[in-house]
């Protein structure tokens, strides 16, 4: 069942987190291969043809593309342990739209944060939290979106905890003040090891970003 299992990733990707989370939660051993986004390998090309992307989840050397389809994936193949999804096929399709709300809101919204000024900039946080207190509204009183335990949803959205403190900085705001009980739900996700363990450290993900920002000439 486990078989050879790699990632092919890059290191400050909150969709490449994903997978490193669900595959930590299982307990599966894999093979991680950093990508240099500016120099594809002829691996990612060959595994990936279509959208030339990271992350790329190889199993027993057939590949499977995009985040949210690999967690459900890993979920499907090593159910035997730390179940991500619920059984319930009503529960389930209420946790595939709140991951397909974080994929269609969260990530341009966040990117706007960091890649805009002034009043653009402005209308980016203002759309940004008020995606992020939807998602407090869901989460509601539980200890985690899945209930009890760590789920699809946690998993589709904790990684984006990681580029939180980038996004205040650029844009001179606080999440926490907006939203602390989301807060609160990442700071308890990242008491877990699967988390801690896969999301890089904020000041690094802080840099990475200044270093965009230059290249982008966004100063």
């Amino acid at each position: 069942m486990e078989g050879a299992v790699v990632l092919l990733d890059f290191w400050p990707s909150m969709f490449g987190m994903r997978t490193r989370i669900a595959l930590a939660e299982k307990g599966i051993k894999y093979e991680y291969k950093e990508e240099d986004l500016r120099n594809k390998s002829e691996l990612l090309l060959q595994m990936n043809p279509v959208h030339k992307k990271i992350p790329v989840l190889i199993h027993n050397g057939k590949p499977v593309c995009e985040s949210l389809i690999q967690v459900q994936y890993i979920d499907e193949v090593w159910n035997d342990r730390a179940p991500l999804l619920p059984s319930d096929p009503y529960k389930r399709a209420i946790a595939r739209f709140w991951a397909d709300f974080i994929d269609k809101k969260i990530y341009d919204q966040g990117s706007k944060v960091w890649k805009t000024k002034g009043e653009e900039q402005e209308t980016a946080k203002k759309e940004f939290i008020e995606s992020l207190k939807l998602l407090e509204g869901e989460l509601g009183d539980k200890a985690y979106f899945g209930g009890e335990n760590l789920g699809f949803v946690d998993v589709a959205l904790v990684p984006f905890y990681s580029w939180f403190y980038a996004y205040e900085k650029c844009g001179n705001f606080s999440i926490e003040a907006e939203c602390p009980k989301l807060i609160a739900w990442a700071m308890r996700c990242m008491q877990k090891e699967s988390v801690a363990k896969s999301l890089p450290d904020r000041e690094k993900i802080y840099e990475f970003i200044l270093h965009m920002k230059k290249i982008f000439g966004i100063e």
